[in-house]
Protein backbone atom coordinates (compact mmCIF):
# COMPACT_ATOMS: atom_id res chain seq x y z
CA UNK A 1 0.00 0.00 0.00
CA UNK A 2 1.28 3.43 -0.90
CA UNK A 3 1.63 6.15 1.71
CA UNK A 4 -1.64 7.66 2.85
CA UNK A 5 -2.34 11.03 1.28
CA UNK A 6 -5.35 12.25 3.25
CA UNK A 7 -5.60 15.20 5.63
CA UNK A 8 -6.98 14.30 9.05
CA UNK A 9 -9.44 16.75 10.61
CA UNK A 10 -10.14 16.00 14.25
CA UNK A 11 -13.58 15.88 15.82
CA UNK A 12 -14.54 19.21 17.35
CA UNK A 13 -14.59 21.29 14.15
CA UNK A 14 -17.66 23.35 13.24
CA UNK A 15 -17.79 25.25 16.57
CA UNK A 16 -16.99 22.10 18.46
CA UNK A 17 -20.10 20.27 17.26
CA UNK A 18 -18.38 17.72 15.02
CA UNK A 19 -18.44 14.31 16.73
CA UNK A 20 -16.32 12.34 14.24
CA UNK A 21 -13.14 13.04 12.25
CA UNK A 22 -12.97 13.80 8.54
CA UNK A 23 -10.33 12.23 6.31
CA UNK A 24 -10.01 14.30 3.14
CA UNK A 25 -7.91 13.52 0.07
CA UNK A 26 -7.46 17.25 -0.48
CA UNK A 27 -3.75 17.58 -1.20
CA UNK A 28 -3.06 19.64 -4.31
CA UNK A 29 -6.74 20.11 -5.22
CA UNK A 30 -9.30 22.85 -4.60
CA UNK A 31 -11.48 22.50 -1.49
CA UNK A 32 -13.38 25.62 -0.40
CA UNK A 33 -14.62 26.51 3.09
CA UNK A 34 -18.21 25.57 2.27
CA UNK A 35 -17.09 22.06 1.31
CA UNK A 36 -15.30 21.57 4.61
CA UNK A 37 -18.24 23.02 6.56
CA UNK A 38 -20.61 20.59 4.90
CA UNK A 39 -18.32 17.67 5.64
CA UNK A 40 -18.13 18.74 9.30
CA UNK A 41 -21.95 18.95 9.42
CA UNK A 42 -22.25 15.35 8.30
CA UNK A 43 -19.52 14.32 10.75
CA UNK A 44 -21.60 15.82 13.57
CA UNK A 45 -24.37 13.24 13.14
CA UNK A 46 -24.43 10.70 16.02
CA UNK A 47 -24.65 7.54 13.88
CA UNK A 48 -21.50 8.08 11.78
CA UNK A 49 -19.15 5.10 11.90
CA UNK A 50 -15.43 5.87 12.39
CA UNK A 51 -15.13 9.01 10.21
CA UNK A 52 -16.33 10.74 7.04
CA UNK A 53 -14.14 10.35 3.94
CA UNK A 54 -13.88 13.06 1.27
CA UNK A 55 -12.53 12.27 -2.18
CA UNK A 56 -10.33 14.78 -4.09
CA UNK A 57 -13.22 15.81 -6.37
CA UNK A 58 -15.34 16.89 -3.38
CA UNK A 59 -17.52 19.98 -3.64
CA UNK A 60 -20.70 21.30 -2.05
CA UNK A 61 -23.86 19.35 -2.78
CA UNK A 62 -27.40 19.28 -1.47
CA UNK A 63 -27.58 17.49 1.87
CA UNK A 64 -24.08 16.10 1.70
CA UNK A 65 -20.85 16.85 -0.09
CA UNK A 66 -20.52 15.46 -3.59
CA UNK A 67 -17.44 13.25 -3.40
CA UNK A 68 -18.12 12.05 0.14
CA UNK A 69 -18.24 8.54 1.57
CA UNK A 70 -20.39 8.17 4.68
CA UNK A 71 -20.53 4.99 6.76
CA UNK A 72 -23.44 4.88 9.21
CA UNK A 73 -24.79 2.52 11.85
CA UNK A 74 -28.54 2.41 12.40
CA UNK A 75 -29.59 5.26 10.12
CA UNK A 76 -29.35 6.63 6.59
CA UNK A 77 -29.62 10.20 5.27
CA UNK A 78 -31.71 10.24 2.06
CA UNK A 79 -30.45 13.66 0.96
CA UNK A 80 -26.89 12.38 1.30
CA UNK A 81 -27.71 9.80 -1.36
CA UNK A 82 -29.54 12.48 -3.34
CA UNK A 83 -32.09 12.17 -6.12
CA UNK A 84 -29.97 10.84 -8.98
CA UNK A 85 -30.13 7.37 -7.45
CA UNK A 86 -27.77 4.84 -8.98
CA UNK A 87 -26.02 7.41 -11.15
CA UNK A 88 -22.85 5.94 -12.55
CA UNK A 89 -20.65 5.10 -15.50
CA UNK A 90 -20.35 2.46 -18.19
CA UNK A 91 -17.40 1.98 -20.55
CA UNK A 92 -16.67 -0.57 -23.28
CA UNK A 93 -13.47 -0.97 -25.27
CA UNK A 94 -14.10 -1.71 -28.95
CA UNK A 95 -12.00 -3.39 -31.64
CA UNK A 96 -11.90 -0.08 -33.53
CA UNK A 97 -8.64 1.81 -33.79
CA UNK A 98 -8.15 5.53 -34.34
CA UNK A 99 -7.21 4.91 -37.99
CA UNK A 100 -10.63 3.28 -38.55
CA UNK A 101 -12.35 6.57 -37.82
CA UNK A 102 -13.23 9.20 -40.43
CA UNK A 103 -11.60 12.64 -40.31
CA UNK A 104 -15.04 14.18 -39.79
CA UNK A 105 -16.68 12.77 -36.65
CA UNK A 106 -19.77 14.95 -36.85
CA UNK A 107 -21.90 12.20 -38.51
CA UNK A 108 -20.99 9.87 -35.63
CA UNK A 109 -22.19 12.38 -33.05
CA UNK A 110 -25.41 13.05 -34.98
CA UNK A 111 -26.14 9.31 -35.27
CA UNK A 112 -25.72 8.80 -31.51
CA UNK A 113 -27.81 11.87 -30.68
CA UNK A 114 -30.58 10.50 -32.89
CA UNK A 115 -30.43 7.09 -31.17
CA UNK A 116 -30.40 8.25 -27.52
CA UNK A 117 -32.96 10.75 -26.19
CA UNK A 118 -31.10 13.48 -24.30
CA UNK A 119 -31.70 16.84 -22.69
CA UNK A 120 -35.03 18.06 -21.35
CA UNK A 121 -37.70 20.20 -23.02
CA UNK A 122 -41.37 21.05 -22.48
CA UNK A 123 -40.70 21.07 -18.71
CA UNK A 124 -40.52 17.30 -18.91
CA UNK A 125 -44.00 17.13 -20.44
CA UNK A 126 -45.43 15.20 -23.36
CA UNK A 127 -43.06 16.72 -25.92
CA UNK A 128 -39.89 16.31 -23.85
CA UNK A 129 -37.12 15.31 -26.26
CA UNK A 130 -35.25 13.72 -23.36
CA UNK A 131 -37.65 10.76 -23.15
CA UNK A 132 -39.17 8.37 -25.66
CA UNK A 133 -42.31 9.73 -27.25
CA UNK A 134 -43.16 6.16 -28.16
CA UNK A 135 -41.43 3.32 -26.35
CA UNK A 136 -40.08 0.47 -28.43
CA UNK A 137 -39.83 -3.25 -27.79
CA UNK A 138 -36.43 -3.00 -26.09
CA UNK A 139 -37.53 -0.26 -23.65
CA UNK A 140 -40.72 -2.13 -22.73
CA UNK A 141 -38.87 -5.43 -22.34
CA UNK A 142 -36.27 -3.91 -20.03
CA UNK A 143 -38.93 -2.08 -18.02
CA UNK A 144 -40.95 -5.26 -17.58
CA UNK A 145 -38.06 -6.83 -15.64
CA UNK A 146 -38.39 -3.98 -13.13
CA UNK A 147 -42.10 -3.20 -13.21
CA UNK A 148 -43.45 -5.61 -10.57
CA UNK A 149 -41.21 -4.33 -7.79
CA UNK A 150 -41.86 -0.72 -8.82
CA UNK A 151 -45.59 -1.27 -8.61
CA UNK A 152 -45.15 -2.69 -5.10
CA UNK A 153 -43.20 0.41 -4.03
CA UNK A 154 -45.72 2.81 -5.52
CA UNK A 155 -48.71 0.94 -4.09
CA UNK A 156 -47.33 1.74 -0.65
CA UNK A 157 -45.97 5.21 -1.50
CA UNK A 158 -48.16 6.61 -4.29
CA UNK A 159 -46.67 10.10 -4.00
CA UNK A 160 -43.33 8.69 -5.20
CA UNK A 161 -44.85 7.79 -8.56
CA UNK A 162 -43.39 8.97 -11.85
CA UNK A 163 -45.89 9.39 -14.67
CA UNK A 164 -43.19 8.27 -17.11
CA UNK A 165 -41.49 4.96 -16.51
CA UNK A 166 -40.47 2.88 -19.54
CA UNK A 167 -40.10 6.20 -21.36
CA UNK A 168 -36.91 6.82 -19.35
CA UNK A 169 -35.22 3.52 -20.24
CA UNK A 170 -32.24 4.21 -22.49
CA UNK A 171 -32.24 7.99 -22.04
CA UNK A 172 -29.35 10.25 -21.07
CA UNK A 173 -30.68 13.24 -19.15
CA UNK A 174 -29.06 16.63 -18.62
CA UNK A 175 -26.32 18.32 -16.59
CA UNK A 176 -23.09 16.36 -16.35
CA UNK A 177 -24.53 13.24 -17.99
CA UNK A 178 -22.84 12.41 -21.27
CA UNK A 179 -21.91 9.86 -23.93
CA UNK A 180 -18.35 9.94 -25.19
CA UNK A 181 -16.07 8.24 -27.68
CA UNK A 182 -12.48 8.10 -26.46
CA UNK A 183 -9.05 6.85 -27.50
CA UNK A 184 -6.72 5.13 -25.04
CA UNK A 185 -2.91 5.19 -25.00
CA UNK A 186 -2.86 2.48 -27.70
CA UNK A 187 -5.40 4.30 -29.92
CA UNK A 188 -8.16 1.81 -29.10
CA UNK A 189 -11.64 3.34 -29.35
CA UNK A 190 -13.74 3.25 -26.18
CA UNK A 191 -17.41 4.12 -25.69
CA UNK A 192 -18.20 5.66 -22.32
CA UNK A 193 -21.41 7.03 -20.84
CA UNK A 194 -22.69 8.56 -17.62
CA UNK A 195 -26.30 8.57 -16.39
CA UNK A 196 -28.58 7.35 -13.60
CA UNK A 197 -32.17 6.48 -12.78
CA UNK A 198 -33.59 9.55 -14.53
CA UNK A 199 -36.97 11.04 -13.58
CA UNK A 200 -38.32 7.83 -12.10
CA UNK A 201 -35.44 7.68 -9.61
CA UNK A 202 -35.62 11.41 -8.97
CA UNK A 203 -39.21 11.08 -7.80
CA UNK A 204 -38.27 8.30 -5.37
CA UNK A 205 -35.30 10.24 -3.99
CA UNK A 206 -37.25 13.48 -3.59
CA UNK A 207 -40.16 11.74 -1.90
CA UNK A 208 -38.07 9.97 0.74
CA UNK A 209 -36.02 13.11 1.47
CA UNK A 210 -39.28 14.77 2.49
CA UNK A 211 -40.35 11.68 4.45
CA UNK A 212 -37.09 11.87 6.42
CA UNK A 213 -37.83 15.51 7.28
CA UNK A 214 -41.32 14.49 8.41
CA UNK A 215 -39.76 11.88 10.69
CA UNK A 216 -37.45 14.50 12.20
CA UNK A 217 -40.41 16.79 12.89
CA UNK A 218 -42.38 13.90 14.34
CA UNK A 219 -39.61 13.20 16.88
CA UNK A 220 -38.80 16.89 17.50
CA UNK A 221 -35.30 16.53 16.04
CA UNK A 222 -35.65 18.71 12.95
CA UNK A 223 -34.69 22.03 14.57
CA UNK A 224 -31.53 20.51 16.05
CA UNK A 225 -30.11 19.27 12.77
CA UNK A 226 -26.99 21.08 11.50
CA UNK A 227 -28.74 21.26 8.12
CA UNK A 228 -32.33 20.27 7.33
CA UNK A 229 -30.99 18.02 4.58
CA UNK A 230 -29.28 15.95 7.26
CA UNK A 231 -32.73 14.52 8.08
CA UNK A 232 -32.44 10.76 8.48
CA UNK A 233 -34.39 7.52 8.69
CA UNK A 234 -33.78 5.10 11.55
CA UNK A 235 -33.04 1.43 10.91
CA UNK A 236 -35.60 -1.19 12.00
CA UNK A 237 -38.48 1.11 11.08
CA UNK A 238 -40.88 0.47 8.23
CA UNK A 239 -40.04 3.71 6.43
CA UNK A 240 -36.32 2.89 6.57
CA UNK A 241 -36.91 -0.54 5.03
CA UNK A 242 -39.15 0.95 2.35
CA UNK A 243 -36.50 3.52 1.48
CA UNK A 244 -33.72 0.97 1.17
CA UNK A 245 -35.91 -1.22 -1.03
CA UNK A 246 -36.80 1.74 -3.24
CA UNK A 247 -33.18 2.89 -3.57
CA UNK A 248 -32.02 -0.60 -4.45
CA UNK A 249 -34.71 -0.74 -7.12
CA UNK A 250 -33.63 2.64 -8.52
CA UNK A 251 -30.03 1.46 -8.62
CA UNK A 252 -31.12 -1.55 -10.66
CA UNK A 253 -33.06 0.75 -12.98
CA UNK A 254 -30.00 2.99 -13.42
CA UNK A 255 -27.81 0.03 -14.34
CA UNK A 256 -30.40 -1.19 -16.85
CA UNK A 257 -30.69 2.33 -18.26
CA UNK A 258 -26.95 2.45 -18.93
CA UNK A 259 -27.03 -0.97 -20.59
CA UNK A 260 -29.86 0.18 -22.86
CA UNK A 261 -28.05 3.40 -23.79
CA UNK A 262 -24.87 1.51 -24.53
CA UNK A 263 -26.76 -0.85 -26.83
CA UNK A 264 -28.40 2.09 -28.64
CA UNK A 265 -25.07 3.93 -28.93
CA UNK A 266 -23.22 0.94 -30.38
CA UNK A 267 -26.02 0.35 -32.90
CA UNK A 268 -25.87 3.99 -33.97
CA UNK A 269 -22.08 3.84 -34.39
CA UNK A 270 -22.38 0.77 -36.61
CA UNK A 271 -24.48 2.77 -39.09
CA UNK A 272 -21.56 5.10 -39.86
CA UNK A 273 -18.39 3.22 -38.88
CA UNK A 274 -16.73 -0.02 -40.06
CA UNK A 275 -17.90 -3.22 -38.38
CA UNK A 276 -16.53 -3.64 -34.88
CA UNK A 277 -17.11 -5.69 -31.75
CA UNK A 278 -16.62 -5.25 -28.01
CA UNK A 279 -13.50 -6.58 -26.26
CA UNK A 280 -13.50 -8.16 -22.82
CA UNK A 281 -12.74 -4.78 -21.23
CA UNK A 282 -16.02 -3.42 -19.84
CA UNK A 283 -16.87 -1.46 -16.68
CA UNK A 284 -20.28 -0.59 -15.20
CA UNK A 285 -20.21 1.12 -11.79
CA UNK A 286 -22.49 3.23 -9.61
CA UNK A 287 -21.19 6.35 -7.93
CA UNK A 288 -24.38 7.61 -6.23
CA UNK A 289 -25.73 4.81 -4.08
CA UNK A 290 -25.96 2.96 -0.77
CA UNK A 291 -24.51 -0.42 0.06
CA UNK A 292 -24.25 -2.70 3.10
CA UNK A 293 -20.58 -3.37 3.82
CA UNK A 294 -18.17 -4.19 6.64
CA UNK A 295 -15.60 -1.57 7.66
CA UNK A 296 -13.44 -1.21 10.74
CA UNK A 297 -15.00 -4.27 12.34
CA UNK A 298 -18.66 -3.33 11.90
CA UNK A 299 -21.49 -3.97 9.45
CA UNK A 300 -22.53 -0.55 8.19
CA UNK A 301 -24.47 1.25 5.49
CA UNK A 302 -22.13 3.09 3.14
CA UNK A 303 -23.44 6.09 1.24
CA UNK A 304 -21.27 7.04 -1.71
CA UNK A 305 -22.39 10.41 -3.02
CA UNK A 306 -20.20 10.94 -6.04
CA UNK A 307 -17.67 8.23 -5.20
CA UNK A 308 -16.78 4.86 -6.71
CA UNK A 309 -16.17 1.64 -4.81
CA UNK A 310 -12.49 0.79 -5.13
CA UNK A 311 -11.86 -2.49 -3.34
CA UNK A 312 -8.63 -4.23 -4.22
CA UNK A 313 -8.90 -5.11 -7.91
CA UNK A 314 -12.20 -3.29 -8.57
CA UNK A 315 -12.29 -1.52 -11.93
CA UNK A 316 -13.74 1.99 -11.94
CA UNK A 317 -14.15 5.01 -14.20
CA UNK A 318 -13.05 8.54 -13.32
CA UNK A 319 -14.11 10.97 -16.07
CA UNK A 320 -12.74 14.45 -16.56
CA UNK A 321 -14.81 17.01 -18.48
CA UNK A 322 -15.83 17.69 -22.09
CA UNK A 323 -12.32 18.66 -23.17
CA UNK A 324 -10.07 16.67 -20.86
CA UNK A 325 -9.10 13.07 -20.32
CA UNK A 326 -10.78 10.27 -18.38
CA UNK A 327 -9.33 7.26 -16.59
CA UNK A 328 -10.04 3.58 -16.18
CA UNK A 329 -8.67 2.73 -12.74
CA UNK A 330 -8.14 -0.28 -10.50
CA UNK A 331 -8.90 -0.07 -6.78
CA UNK A 332 -6.20 -0.53 -4.16
CA UNK A 333 -8.60 -1.32 -1.31
CA UNK A 334 -7.66 1.61 0.95
CA UNK A 335 -9.55 1.08 4.21
CA UNK A 336 -9.42 4.74 5.27
CA UNK A 337 -11.47 5.72 2.20
CA UNK A 338 -13.91 2.86 2.90
CA UNK A 339 -12.41 1.33 -0.25
CA UNK A 340 -13.51 4.25 -2.44
CA UNK A 341 -12.16 6.77 -4.94
CA UNK A 342 -13.38 9.89 -6.73
CA UNK A 343 -16.10 9.73 -9.37
CA UNK A 344 -14.74 12.49 -11.58
CA UNK A 345 -12.83 15.75 -11.61
CA UNK A 346 -15.34 17.58 -9.41
CA UNK A 347 -16.70 21.05 -9.94
CA UNK A 348 -14.70 24.11 -8.94
CA UNK A 349 -17.43 26.52 -10.12
CA UNK A 350 -21.16 26.33 -9.55
CA UNK A 351 -23.25 26.28 -12.71
CA UNK A 352 -24.27 29.90 -12.12
CA UNK A 353 -20.66 30.99 -11.62
CA UNK A 354 -19.55 29.09 -14.73
CA UNK A 355 -22.14 30.83 -16.89
CA UNK A 356 -20.90 34.20 -15.65
CA UNK A 357 -17.17 33.55 -15.96
CA UNK A 358 -16.75 31.26 -18.99
CA UNK A 359 -17.31 32.76 -22.41
CA UNK A 360 -18.40 30.86 -25.49
CA UNK A 361 -15.00 31.60 -27.02
CA UNK A 362 -13.35 30.02 -23.96
CA UNK A 363 -15.50 26.93 -24.36
CA UNK A 364 -14.81 26.60 -28.10
CA UNK A 365 -11.07 26.86 -27.48
CA UNK A 366 -11.13 24.32 -24.64
CA UNK A 367 -13.04 21.77 -26.74
CA UNK A 368 -11.35 22.46 -30.06
CA UNK A 369 -10.12 18.87 -30.34
CA UNK A 370 -13.52 17.30 -29.51
CA UNK A 371 -16.57 16.85 -31.73
CA UNK A 372 -19.22 18.21 -29.35
CA UNK A 373 -21.75 20.94 -28.76
CA UNK A 374 -20.24 24.41 -28.77
CA UNK A 375 -23.10 26.62 -27.67
CA UNK A 376 -24.16 28.72 -24.67
CA UNK A 377 -26.35 25.98 -23.21
CA UNK A 378 -23.33 23.82 -22.29
CA UNK A 379 -21.11 26.58 -20.89
CA UNK A 380 -21.70 25.31 -17.33
CA UNK A 381 -20.15 21.97 -18.39
CA UNK A 382 -17.07 23.51 -20.01
CA UNK A 383 -13.69 22.20 -18.78
CA UNK A 384 -12.89 25.39 -16.85
CA UNK A 385 -15.84 24.68 -14.52
CA UNK A 386 -14.07 21.56 -13.23
CA UNK A 387 -10.98 20.78 -11.18
CA UNK A 388 -7.82 19.62 -12.90
CA UNK A 389 -8.40 15.90 -13.50
CA UNK A 390 -4.66 15.13 -13.36
CA UNK A 391 -4.37 16.79 -9.95
CA UNK A 392 -7.41 14.82 -8.78
CA UNK A 393 -5.76 11.55 -9.86
CA UNK A 394 -2.46 12.54 -8.28
CA UNK A 395 -4.24 13.21 -4.98
CA UNK A 396 -5.51 9.62 -4.77
CA UNK A 397 -2.59 7.43 -5.81
CA UNK A 398 -3.14 5.53 -2.55
CA UNK A 399 -6.73 4.74 -3.58
CA UNK A 400 -6.39 3.61 -7.22
CA UNK A 401 -3.90 2.86 -9.94
CA UNK A 402 -4.41 3.96 -13.53
CA UNK A 403 -5.16 1.19 -16.04
CA UNK A 404 -5.97 3.35 -19.07
CA UNK A 405 -5.98 7.05 -19.79
CA UNK A 406 -8.68 8.02 -22.28
CA UNK A 407 -8.85 11.18 -24.38
CA UNK A 408 -12.26 12.26 -25.61
CA UNK A 409 -12.90 12.75 -29.32
CA UNK A 410 -16.75 12.82 -29.47
CA UNK A 411 -19.01 14.10 -26.69
CA UNK A 412 -22.81 14.11 -26.46
CA UNK A 413 -24.50 16.28 -23.82
CA UNK A 414 -28.15 16.75 -22.96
Amino acid sequence: MRNHKFSFYQAGQNNGKTKFPVKAWDMGVDFDKNTYDQLFNIASMPFIHSHVAAMPDAHVGKGATVGSVIATKGAVIPAAVGVDLGCGMCAFQTTLKANNLPDNLHPVRIAIEAAVPHGRTDNGGRNDRGTWGQTGVDQISRWNTLATQYETIIAKHPKAVSHKTAEFVGTLGTGNHFIELCLDENDNVWVMLHSGSRGVGNRIGSYFIEKAKDEMRRWFIFDNLPDQDCAYLVEHTEIFDDYVDAVNWAQDFASENRKAMMSQTLAAMRTVLPYFSITEHAVNCHHNYISRENHFGANVIVTRKGAVRARHGDLGIIPGSMGTGSFIVRGLGNKDSFCSCSHGAGRKMSRTEARKKITLADHVAATNHVECRKDDDVIDESPAAYKNICAVLEAQTDLVEIVHRLRGIVNIKG
